[in-house]
């Protein structure tokens, strides 16, 4: 039987460093409140930290735009601090996995430099053209932005000072191979791949005609960005034995297979973003209405597309899960705990995003001008451009904006949530003095403490760090399914509803957001329950 891996029966906390915890005042989040918080962590009972970037950036894009991959932002402190970081994390049993962003860079990176003065060696490092194609950024606009020094056009599939990197170029997997053997000789875990099956262009002909991302097919998940994944799988990580999990953009099933199914060797994991979109039309800027059902078919259609999976229902760039999928208000306990129960008894590796454990809500902002996030504001104006009225950009944003998931975490009822002593890079929820971690340590019923007692009932059941999954029914608003290990079965009710629910299952409840020994057939307003059946 082939040897399990920690991050299969582990639990990944995805840390937002300018968002997490502010050690020094300055209205930013940093390394040593990181560590200040590490305690809390363990107690959390997790296993490893994702950490979103804390490389040397301009911050254009909040650090995913790099201007120094071995160094550490000032912003977040030194390299001191980080490799304190490591030593304190693994003490406590704690991995960190750092963030890499390797299909572009910053425009001040030194490479780019080099490269638009057409310095020998650098000439090549970005994708460079003499004449534009039709292609589309991801932030909305074009994707090709003029160098008046080089004379040329650059590809950015993000924003213009994102540069992409031409991976054509030997050159650049000498460079990322040395960046990739820098960190793990430092003692990382791995690395969360962004947007990694992007990274490859086959070529640069114009795409099909289209508003958004014309020349997707040019790029996406191409057979030299499997190469790419499995050279640097077979000449670095496994030497160090690292993880990976991808972020991977518009991928089906057999993409994902293809992406991180073991006999590949490519990803360990990868982040699949359809059960993320089912409220989607086209593009995430415009919305229908959840459709639970619908969200839990794709939700079992990955669990049986993949050997293993990263489950999530937030990160970075996601609304808050229990804005977006239960009732950020009357039930606001019940539902961010069943989504809870969901999100740590589906088969394959739970990640929870920093303040999910509280219950964090989306922003309670009242106009565009109190966002920082770029994509947000090229969207608006793109908006404003086309003549959509200034009712109905808002609620775009207001709903699917970055800065849902990016205010800074509610430690206390202090003053910004006590996520700084000073004023926060982004303006603070005003729900903190009543959804704060502090108080909900001292709240026995509270969403925190019932993350506590779920992850550790995960970690002494076999059967739902291992089990297979089953879906048993999916209906409206309800979705119940088994996980069964070597004979040992447990099922998993859910109500995505403020309505009491029949189903036809009855049992002893092991754990559940309602207190009660057995479980008699109806789900109450939000339940989510793990029961072994009768």
């Amino acid at each position: 039987m082939e040897e399990r891996k920690w991050w299969q029966d582990g639990i990944v906390y995805q840390i937002y460093p300018r968002s997490f915890c502010d050690s020094n005042g300055d209205g930013y989040g940093d390394i040593q409140g990181i560590i200040s918080k590490l305690d809390k962590l363990q107690d959390l009972g997790i296993d490893a930290i994702w950490l979103s970037p804390v490389y040397k950036s301009p911050q254009v894009d909040n650090g995913y735009d790099i201007a120094d991959y071995k160094a550490i932002d000032p912003m977040f402190g030194t390299m001191e601090d980080f490799d304190r970081l490591l030593a304190e994390a693994k003490a406590r049993n704690i991995r960190i996995i750092m963030d890499l962003v390797i299909n572009h860079t910053s425009d001040q990176h030194e490479w780019f430099q080099r490269s638009r003065r057409r310095e020998k060696g650098y000439e090549d490092y970005y994708i460079w053209a003499d004449k534009p194609n039709n292609w589309g950024g991801f932030f909305g606009g074009g994707a090709w932005d003029f160098d008046e020094l080089r004379g040329q056009y650059y590809l950015h599939l993000f924003a213009k000072e994102q540069p992409d990197l031409n991976w054509r170029n030997p050159k650049i997997m000498e460079e990322v191979q040395d960046i990739l053997r820098f960190w793990l000789d430092k003692g990382v875990a791995g690395f969360r791949c962004d947007v990694i099956n992007i990274i490859w262009k086959n070529d640069l002909e114009n795409g099909f005609p289209s508003p958004i991302l014309a020349g997707l097919k040019h790029y996406h998940s191409t057979p030299g960005c499997h190469a790419v994944l499995r050279r640097l799988r077979r000449e670095v990580l496994d030497e160090y034995d690292a993880y990976t999990v991808g972020e991977t953009v518009f991928v089906n099933e057999d993409q994902g297979r293809d992406l991180c199914e073991p006999h590949r060797k490519e990803l360990d994991e990868i982040f699949a973003f359809e059960h993320m979109e089912t409220e989607q039309v086209g593009v995430k800027w415009f919305k229908r209405a959840f459709k639970p059902e619908k969200f839990f078919r794709t939700i079992a259609k990955w669990q049986h597309a993949l050997t293993w999976n990263a489950n999530y229902f937030e990160n970075h760039d996601q609304p808050r899960s229990v804005s977006r999928f239960g009732d950020d208000g009357k039930y606001h306990n019940k539902s961010a705990k069943m989504l809870a129960t969901m999100l740590l008894t589906l088969k394959g590796t739970p990640f929870i995003y920093e303040g999910q454990e509280i219950g964090m809500t989306n922003f309670d902002f009242t106009s565009i001008d109190q966002l920082q996030d770029v994509e947000s504001h090229n969207i608006y104006a793109i908006a404003k451009k086309i003549g959509i009225p200034e009712a109905k950009r808002w609620s775009m944003i207001k709903t699917s904006s970055r800065d849902n998931a990016r205010q800074g975490v509610q430690w206390s009822d202090a003053p910004h949530g006590g996520f700084t002593t000073g004023t926060p890079w982004l303006k603070s929820n005003g729900n903190y003095e009543t959804i704060n971690y502090a108080s909900q340590e001292k709240e026995p019923d509270s969403v925190l403490n019932y993350y506590k007692a779920l992850i550790a009932f995960r970690r002494e059941n076999e059967v739902l760090r291992r089990g297979s999954f089953k879906e048993k029914l999916i209906k409206g608003s309800v979705f119940v399914y088994e996980r069964e290990y070597k004979g040992k079965k447990l099922t998993v009710l859910l109500n995505f509803s403020e309505k009491p629910q029949k189903v036809p299952f009855k049992g002893h409840q092991m754990i559940g957001n309602y207190e009660k020994k057995e479980f008699y057939g109806v789900l109450g307003p939000w339940e989510g329950a793990i029961i072994e059946v009768e």
